[in-house]
């Protein structure tokens, strides 16, 4: 699956193995909600793909293929999240053990000093990439739970404890600098980005829902982001933002973490629903416009904002299942 479509170029970026990852949870997801078999046969599709990408001489995934140059600690949870989604509803042994494939990577190659984890290592060499602490995907940080989320399904899936120690080591240090994430930035678009990314964080704390640190953090967390998101609206807005924080919000609620909001709820659906995108042509047509400047669209239909809207607005209008497996 490629990153994105660009309507101005109307042509696709390149394919990258973190949306992979994240388009076989989609179809996983999509096809819990019809039982149609075509979803279920482009999960299968997209995990044999994530399975080729593999290079298991150097046991790496990379972020593209053409060429492999860099791999991203955050896009082998999705990863393994991916594969694991696809073996859950298949039952296919091939995609568990890639999946605990690119898990031992994460565990072994990405891990740095004081119990952090390099965002970014470039290949085939494995040397970690200059951390740059404006940009957030180019420094470790709360956000990278939601790829720890990966060691947590590993240990529910095979029952090895050390992947379960692997995410609560991930979870106390993301606990611990949270709230420094935001706003982290002079300039309101990169806060907006960064709203995406705590939302991750956020997102990486169900496995730990009813803990009390957990849910204050989700209960602190979510109307922070919120009234950020706000408050930059007239400067940026990113949809996928929207689907992230109505996500979280509803599964906080089920978990019985954080009480839901219904009428901020019912303003993020409302205002998620203006990004669909009608068209024509079929590359855009049931996309979701990834972000909006000052009331004009940018020239990107985003796979990745795509899957989280249509996840999030299933769950809204309360179709689908509640399950934290099923989160894409």
């Amino acid at each position: 699956m490629a990153r994105y479509y660009r309507l101005d170029l109307a042509a696709n970026h390149a394919v990258s193995t973190e949306i992979t990852g994240y388009s076989a949870s989609a179809f996983v997801f999509l096809h819990s909600l019809t039982r149609d078999a075509r979803y279920l046969d482009r999960a299968r599709a997209a995990a044999r793909f994530l399975i080729g990408a593999w290079d298991g001489a150097s046991g790496t995934m990379p972020f593209e293929i053409a060429p492999a140059r860099f791999t991203y600690f955050f896009d082998c949870g999705i990863v393994v999240r991916g594969l694991l989604a696809v073996w859950r509803a298949s039952g296919d042994g091939e995609f568990l053990e890639c999946a605990r494939a690119v898990g031992g990577s994460m565990a072994r190659d990405f891990v740095a000093s004081g119990g952090e984890f390099h965002p970014i290592l470039t290949l085939p060499g494995k040397c970690p990439v200059e951390r740059d602490p404006l940009r957030w995907s180019q420094s470790p940080g709360c956000y990278q739970l939601k790829a720890g989320m990966a060691w947590w399904d590993l240990w529910e899936a095979t029952g090895e404890v050390h992947y379960r120690e692997l995410y609560l080591g991930l979870l106390r240090d993301s606990l611990r600098t949270a709230h420094e994430f935001l706003p982290g930035h002079p300039d309101g678009r990169k806060v907006v980005d960064r709203l995406h990314a705590l939302v991750y964080f956020l997102e990486g704390l169900l496995p730990m829902a009813g803990d009390a640190l957990c849910d204050a953090a989700l209960a602190d967390g979510i109307p922070r982001v919120a009234n950020f998101l706000r408050q930059l609206a007239p400067v940026f807005e990113r949809s996928d933002v929207y689907a992230q924080l109505l996500r979280v919000r509803l599964y906080a609620d089920w978990a019985g973490a954080v009480p839901l909001d219904s009428a901020a709820a019912r303003w993020e659906c409302e205002r998620l629903r203006e990004f669909a995108a009608t068209a024509d042509d079929a590359r855009m047509d049931g996309g979701f416009y990834f972000g909006r400047t000052a009331a004009r669209w940018e020239p990107y239909i985003n796979p990745v904002s795509t899957a989280f809207a249509l996840q999030a607005l299933a769950l809204a209008d309360g179709a689908g299942q509640a399950h934290r497996h099923l989160l894409i």
